[in-house]
């Protein structure tokens, strides 16, 4: 995850390309069951101004967890998967066509109307 967010730029004009997508997080790991990367990637999520659905998942102990064919077996774990997946559509739905009012900073809108001005004073010149 971490080589693939490296390459996403930090910022189109004003605006960071990942901001108003909806995110959900699940972790599968051979070991433990561990909150600690979940958590952490949540963080980056809202950095990167994403709108983090509030539940997460994690499936320790991966190679347990799923059939020769690369199914997940049904378990509880399976079905908090399902769960967070459910809710990553509803918030992805809900949000739909609200995303840029929902993320919109008065810093950027500032940022974008001095850039404008600037441009527009030069061209009167």
């Amino acid at each position: 995850m971490k080589a693939q967010i490296d390459w996403i730029p930090l910022s189109l004009g004003a605006v960071r390309p990942t901001q108003g997508k909806t995110l959900a997080v699940v972790q599968v790991s051979g070991g433990s069951q561990s909150f600690n990367a979940v958590n952490q990637l949540r963080v980056l999520g809202r950095w990167m101004r994403m709108i983090t659905i509030p539940n997460q998942s994690s499936v320790p102990k991966a190679y347990e967890q799923f059939d020769e064919a690369g199914r997940m077996k049904p378990s509880a774990y399976y079905d908090r998967v399902v769960d967070v997946m459910e809710e990553l559509m509803k918030f992805t739905l809900l949000t739909r066509g609200a995303s840029a009012y929902l993320t919109s900073r008065y810093s950027e809108r500032k940022e974008q109307l001095e850039k404008q001005s600037l441009r527009v004073n030069t061209i009167a010149m």
